[in-house]
């Protein structure tokens, strides 16, 4: 096979060419594929670099071809306020599954920030009640804004309560996404009183403590913790997650680094009573919600299955929209 050249692609490319709907729908994909067992588990690698960490997440999707991505990304939640840079940067190489040719390399951060909140968005359009109306997002950064969007996609919302340790940021998400998305938003430094009156939580922050107890929580909620993606950082009591449905998005990275992790260390919960994978609930081989009153928590520590959908998907839209730059790499 005749050596050809690499697409490049910057992150404000990556911004074009990929929506949130799209998105959603090319993670949904990717979860029901591997709750149909047509896919090998992902894999991820965490090296600890001082204040940070680097994943190396890494999986094969057959789509329209078979695509192998992976992702190297530097957590650094310090870097915005120490030196100008975003707390979570990095590159995905994408290559031809069946015979390894590295097709692009793409800027990291638009896709991580996007299937992210895919995930959860798949995850309420399963497992939150058909009635919710009413959500708290906690964190109110990059990833805040795109995980109430994302909920706005799938729920028909009718307020928000915002929730941040610093409460100017609160304030500006409350005031944005109020207009954006033409919806009550109520900056709140009072979780208690925002989660009594919430159907949905999200928890997005880079907490190494957790904020998240379970009497705030009311019968019937659906809670996603997104934050934990090390085994340092937790957002939840591990109460929480023995007294509750838990649906994970990879059981043995969770094991690893999510909140399970943390009660699997408190011994608050057991491996075997994790009610399933989010592509086993996509799939249909395990039940979803069974009742309003089921209280719902998805752990969500990110699978490299959602980068490699959204790099193929945006890979596949800039060559037929010839968007990117050609480097021959083997020249």
């Amino acid at each position: 096979m005749k050596q050809r050249p690499t697409l490049e692609l910057k992150r404000s490319e990556v911004a074009r060419l990929l929506s949130l709907d799209e998105c959603i729908a090319a993670v949904e994909n990717a979860f029901r594929l591997h709750g149909e067992g047509r896919l090998a588990p992902p894999q991820m690698l965490s090296v600890h670099a001082g204040e940070g960490v680097f994943h190396i997440k890494a999986g094969l999707l057959p789509l329209s071809k078979s695509y192998f991505a992976a992702k190297l990304n530097g957590n650094f939640f310090r870097n915005l306020e120490r030196f100008n840079l975003p707390n979570i940067q990095g590159l995905i190489l994408l290559c031809d599954g069946e015979h390894g040719y590295p097709l692009a390399v793409m800027d990291s951060i638009e896709i991580t920030i996007l299937r992210t909140g895919a995930a959860t968005a798949v995850a309420a359009k399963h497992l939150a009640r058909k009635d919710a109306r009413v959500v708290t997002i906690c964190g109110c950064g990059n990833q805040g804004h795109v995980q109430l969007r994302a909920l706005g996609r799938v729920l028909r919302l009718q307020q928000a309560f915002a929730f941040d340790i610093a409460e100017d940021r609160a304030r500006r998400f409350a005031d944005q996404l109020s207009s954006e998305l033409n919806l009550e938003v109520h900056a709140t430094g009072d979780l208690a009183y925002a989660l009594s009156r919430s159907d949905v939580c999200v928890t997005c922050t880079p907490s190494k403590k957790p904020f998240v107890k379970r009497e705030h929580l009311r019968a019937g909620t659906f809670l996603a913790a997104v934050g934990a993606d090390s085994p340092e950082k937790q957002e939840l009591e591990p109460d929480i997650l023995g007294s509750s449905k838990l649906v994970t998005d990879s059981l043995e990275q969770c094991a690893q680094i999510g909140e399970l992790h943390h009660a699997l260390e408190r011994g608050t919960t057991r491996r075997e009573r994790v009610h399933a994978e989010l592509g086993e609930i996509v799939a249909g081989s395990k039940q979803g919600r069974v009742s309003p009153q089921e209280t719902i928590i998805f752990d969500s520590t990110g699978t490299a299955l959602q980068d490699v959908a959204a790099a193929a998907l945006v890979y596949e839209k800039a060559i037929r929209e010839g968007i990117g730059a050609w480097v021959d790499f083997a020249g």
